[in-house]
């Protein structure tokens, strides 16, 4: 029993004296714990307006977020070989000296977003970081960095740097050859250049999304083989080169949701043999070229919902084969038979819903699905419209032109009809739309002419009469 106590007091005492270390030279605003990963340091919201003057030696994770900082001096954190993550969210900072990381050999994790002010970084910032795997400077309001800020940095896997005024791809990203992720997104960028990404052949995903993009090269993404994700939905594309994804075989997610795109060109997928998402909704698309899809034969969803589009040919899909989920709402279909094969196609597969329909009239309002296409004798598709007009039963043959003496003999036979009461007339039905102006007039006129002015009248029409039948 004893040796049982003295081994785990044994195995307790390096956490113990871990803790005492910990603790011993914690920041006084700062909360300084041991934890699995080490040295853990918290001095987020105190409220410090300088970097405090020591930390622990054996520091893992220092948290400085949410301060009044404002300056980095050279060596700001001393030496602290054991610091894996470093974090400055939401400070005030607006310039580092360089060689401000210096001493933190094992640094894997920068975070510096959300600094407004922090306008301008010098090219050799973050030298010395050469095991930094995560970099974020997102919400920095960046205009520029310089071509060499990141060349330093061998390690770097993940770049956050969206939310800034950059207005172009940064070209520090250039020969990143470990880069793995990059999130660009919200940086007013205009242009995909076809050197903007040079080098970057270990880029799995790639977030371009919700820029001011007008233009994508022939070629941009050329030496980005290994490209997984991309996204440049929400941004101001009207057109493609045909060339613009070329050699992305093994991108899965492409994500052009969002643009001004008004046709789906036939090149623009070929190389994309393992696509499984295609986002092309809220668009202008109004024409999808003959083949544009038929490579993609391992989709799971294309978007084209929210476009112009009032016919889809199967042609678009031919010669491949398509099974994913097809979303086709939002769009002023025209259900005629060139829509045939997209009716049968959702009956047999439960794979595309929501198709409603524009037009012909006849058909308008309902969904694709509800629509009967009948068959000519020669077993030929009949058009809605074309139906409606063939198979519609013949209406009531129109009235003979009534001859002048038929009119006449009308009008008579209502002067000559008793008289209702004032009120009778008032509560009595209306008449048909179609009675002439002369019949509105004179049943008008039955009801308030004086008896003498109605019997001139009715005279009068008698001797229009016998004029008209010694004309005839």
């Amino acid at each position: 029993m004893l040796v049982l106590l003295l081994h785990a007091v044994v195995l307790g005492l390096p956490s113990v004296w871990a803790e005492e270390a910990c603790t011993r030279t914690c920041p006084a605003a700062c909360a300084c714990s041991s934890t699995e990963r080490g040295c853990s340091v918290r001095c987020d919201r105190a409220g410090l307006l300088r970097v405090p003057a020591e930390f622990p030696c054996e520091a893992a994770s220092i948290d400085l977020d949410r301060n009044g900082l404002r300056f980095l001096g050279e060596r700001a954190f001393g030496t602290l070989p054991s610091l894996r993550r470093l974090s400055l969210r939401h400070n005030n900072l607006s310039f580092i000296t360089p060689g401000a990381f210096k001493g933190l050999p094992r640094l894997a994790e920068l975070r510096l977003a959300h600094n407004g002010e922090l306008r301008y970084l010098h090219a050799r910032t973050f030298a010395a970081l050469s095991r930094l795997r995560r970099l974020d400077l997102a919400s920095c309001r960046l205009f520029t960095v310089p071509e060499r800020l990141l060349a330093e940095l061998p390690a770097l896997r993940e770049l956050a740097a969206f939310d800034n005024l950059f207005r172009r791809v940064p070209g520090a990203l250039r020969g990143l050859a470990n880069l793995t992720h990059a999130h660009l997104e919200r940086s007013r960028i205009e242009a995909v250049a076809s050197s903007s990404l040079q080098g970057l052949r270990r880029l799995r995903s790639l977030s371009l999304q919700a820029n001011r993009v007008r233009a994508v090269h022939a070629g941009a993404f050329r030496d980005c083989g290994a490209l997984e994700h991309l996204l440049l939905n929400d941004n101001l594309l009207a057109e493609l080169p045909a060339e613009a994804f070329q050699g992305l075989r093994r991108l899965r997610t492409l994500n052009l949701g969002g643009n001004a795109l008004g046709l789906v060109g036939r090149a623009w997928f070929a190389d994309l043999v393992e696509l499984e998402l295609l986002y092309l909704d809220r668009n202008s698309i109004a024409f999808v070229e003959e083949g544009a899809f038929q490579n993609l034969s391992g989709l799971l969803a294309l978007h084209l919902n929210g476009n112009h589009l009032t016919v889809l040919a199967w042609a678009a899909f031919q010669p491949g084969f398509f099974l994913g989920r097809l979303f086709l709402f939002r769009n002023p279909w025209r259900c005629d038979c060139r829509l045939e094969w997209l009716r049968d196609w959702m009956e047999s597969s439960g794979r595309v819903a929501d198709v409603p329909c524009a037009s012909p009239g006849s058909v308008a309002g309902l969904d694709l699905s509800q629509v009967a296409f009948a068959r000519t004798s020669d077993g030929l598709c009949v058009d809605p419209e074309e139906l409606n007009f063939t198979a519609s039963s013949p209406g009531p043959s129109p009235e003979p032109a009534a001859t002048t003496v038929s009119r006449f003999s009308s009008l008579l036979s209502k002067l000559l009809a008793p008289r209702a009461p004032v009120e009778e007339v008032a509560n009595t039905t209306e008449g048909t739309l179609n009675t002439s102006l002369s019949d509105s007039l004179l049943s008008g006129g039955v009801v308030v002419l004086g008896h003498s002015t109605w019997f001139l009248l009715g005279s009068g029409l008698l001797l229009i009469v016998v004029f008209v039948l010694h004309m005839d």
